[in-house]
């Protein structure tokens, strides 16, 4: 059973994600993103990679897993679409992506539903 996940390792698989849309990602890139420590970076790669949510290959470079991409997608998604809205309403850029990643974790799936038709009613692009 894979272990339970928790906001940083939330952080963590979110970042690989985001990263991964620029190109290849190193835990030295996730470090930088996330303003972490090296070792720190390490010790959670290591565990997320024990825990079957990130793969290393044999130079360094992270992917995720099936599981850790659904998770990731998961937050990545609140995140951006939290981010735009807040901007919408008048936030800066740096404050909207700080509060988004604040709001992102604890936000039911049910609540996020309902904020992410209103937010796109609001932004004008409807609901899928």
């Amino acid at each position: 059973m894979a272990m339970q996940i928790h906001e940083s390792a939330e952080d963590y698989l979110e970042a690989i994600l985001a990263l991964s849309e620029k190109g290849m990602v190193r835990s030295i890139d996730v470090a930088n993103h996330l303003g972490y420590t090296k070792p720190s970076v390490s010790r959670a790669m290591s565990l997320l990679r024990e825990n079957g949510y990130v793969n290393m290959d044999a130079v360094g470079l992270l992917s995720l897993t099936p599981s850790g991409m659904e998770i990731a997608s998961r937050i990545y998604e609140r995140h951006k679409l939290l981010t735009r809205w807040l901007m919408h309403l008048g936030v800066s850029e740096q404050a909207a992506a700080a509060d988004a990643c604040k709001i992102e974790h604890d936000l039911s799936m049910e609540s996020f539903q309902a904020l992410r038709n209103h937010i796109l009613e609001d932004l004008g692009e409807g609901a899928d």
